[in-house]
């Protein structure tokens, strides 16, 4: 035998290690496998267990959500039911009441109907009595234009002034409604000093048998003596910031004591606080 030559017991033995190794090797990679298949199969596992509690969960609530849409479909036909009713009540309710309004507006129209008959019939009388006021107002400034046409006209005492003057109290009247002037009637005591007008008036004497009196007048802090004057004669002055003309007319002297008359002022001129 040649030193080179290889004893047969040696690569026996680096076989049977191959062998051996390969064979680790398998195991290990089985043993490997065999984990990770039954990890994962635990997980699977796990997996199904929970999806069927999810399931099982899932079913008891649809049947709880069944029963609720029985329930709830149970009580919505009810409710139906209901309205219903109460939609043909009211629709009965509101034909009634569209029928009872029918009335009440025939009734209300033949009740206008009436009372436009009334109406035309009180507008033709109005017309009527209007008519005839026309006429009597018509009368009444001819006769009162006429009456005042049968005044007086006097001159006063201030030269070259003359007006229509009342001899008495119907007469006045008239001049009050003729609206040229103010008026404003009085009666004087002797001895008294009266506010008329704007002005004041004191009677100093008077002679009933003569128609003959004298009386003073007040006014801007002057003093006017009339003396000696006829009744129904215009004792006229001015007075005023803006001098105006006022008249004094006395109609009658009823005793020694006491003459009555009134006098007259423009439109313009102030009134008094008091009308005496």
């Amino acid at each position: 035998m040649s030193e080179f030559d290889t004893p047969p017991s040696r690569s026996i033995s680096g076989a049977l290690i191959g062998v051996i190794a390969a064979a680790l090797l398998l195991a290990v990679g089985g043993l490997a496998w065999s984990y990770v298949l039954s990890t994962h199969l635990n997980r699977e596992d796990a997996a199904l267990r929970e999806a069927t509690q999810q399931n099982t969960k899932l079913a008891a609530e649809l049947r709880e959500t069944n029963a609720r849409l029985k329930v709830t479909s149970e009580e919505m036909g009810q409710s139906l039911g209901l309205t219903q009713k109460q939609l043909e009540a009211k629709a009965q309710n509101l034909m009634e009441r569209e029928a009872a309004d029918n009335r009440r507006l025939e009734s209300a129209q033949k009740a206008n109907s009436q009372q436009i008959t009334a109406v035309s019939s009180a507008v033709s009388d109005v017309k009527t009595d209007v008519g005839g006021v026309k006429t009597d107002v018509a009368k009444t400034q001819s006769d009162l234009a006429s009456a005042v046409g049968q005044l007086q006209s006097m001159k006063g005492d201030l030269s070259g002034h003359s007006s229509l003057i009342a001899r008495n109290h119907d007469e006045l009247e008239l001049l009050k409604h003729k609206g040229d002037r103010n008026y404003y009637e009085f009666t004087l005591n002797k001895g008294d000093r009266k506010p008329v007008s704007t002005v004041s008036l004191e009677l100093k004497k008077a002679d009933p048998k003569k128609s003959r009196f004298t009386l003073e007048v007040y006014a801007d802090d002057k003093k006017y003596e009339k003396k000696d004057r006829n009744i129904n004669e215009p004792l006229q002055f001015y007075t005023g910031k803006e001098p105006m003309l006022y008249e004094i007319v006395v109609n009658n002297l009823n005793s020694k004591n006491q003459i009555t008359g009134y006098i007259s002022t423009p439109k313009s001129a102030p009134v008094p606080p008091t009308v005496q």
